[in-house]
This record gives C-alpha cells, structure tokens and sequence, in this order.
C-alpha cells in the first residue's frame, strides 16, 4: 500500500462527513489534551498500594492498544467498518477502565469522562462516514 499525504487529503476530503464533524485542525489539541489526562489518570492509579491497580491497568494498556489501533486502520488501510467495530470495543474498554479507575481513586476516574465523551462523539462521526458514503468512496485507492 502506497500511502502519501496527498492521497489521503483526497481521500478523506471526499468523503461525506456529518453535520457535527468539527474542524480538522480541532483534533489535535483536543487529543493532546486527552492523552495528558489519560497519562496522569494512569500516574494516579499506578501510584496506589491497592492491588487491584494491575487489573485497572491491565485495561488501560488494552484501550490504549485500540486507541492507537484506529488510526492506522481508518486512514491506513481505509477499513472505515472494521474502524467502527475498533471503537465500539474502545468505548467498552474505556467505560471498563473509568469504573476500575474511579474505584481506586475518584479523580483518576473523573480524568476519563472527557475521553469516553470525546470517543462517544468520534464514535457517531465514524458511523456517519460508514453510513452515508458508498462502498467504492471508502475503498478509493491510493495514487500510484
């Protein structure tokens, strides 16, 4: 697969978005933010003596692994249905990881509502896309 920036803005420009689809230049910092607390939420519960922190933990990495996993099978591989299923279980690990987390420690699991909400909304952007684009659109291919 040939992948080059170009392609991708034709690619993704063409697609119908959803009337709620913010700014591109939006996702950036909102995703910076996350993560910074996603980090210190995950400092919280790894600073705890509980035990039962490995476990929450545990589902920290595991979300975290499909978090990263998205992107590359959204805008890499252009596997915009398999993306929606990504984040469906995304969202059930999140929602895990929160609870966990705000049994051991309430701001820790606090941290996390922002990120499950911000996930809820790219769910129902992601839908959108698979939803109101032809199956030809979504699989356009890369200029050679």
């Amino acid at each position: 697969m040939h992948i080059n920036r170009d392609g991708f803005r034709s690619w993704y420009q063409t697609l119908r978005k959803a009337p709620w689809n913010p700014p591109q230049w939006v996702f950036g910092p909102v995703w910076t933010v996350l993560y910074l607390l996603m980090g210190y939420a995950s400092y919280r519960i790894l600073d705890s003596k509980d035990s039962a922190r490995w476990t929450a933990l545990g589902f920290f990495w595991a979300q975290l692994t499909l978090n990263i996993l998205w992107s590359p099978v959204f805008f890499g591989m252009r596997k915009v249905i398999i993306a929606v299923y990504i984040m469906v279980v995304l969202w059930g690990l999140i929602a895990v990881t929160l609870t966990l987390f705000w049994l051991l420690d309430t701001v820790a699991g606090a941290i996390l509502v922002p990120y499950l909400l911000w996930v809820s909304y790219a769910l129902t952007l992601n839908i959108y896309i698979v939803k109101n684009n032809s199956v030809e659109s979504l699989q356009h291919q890369y200029p050679e």
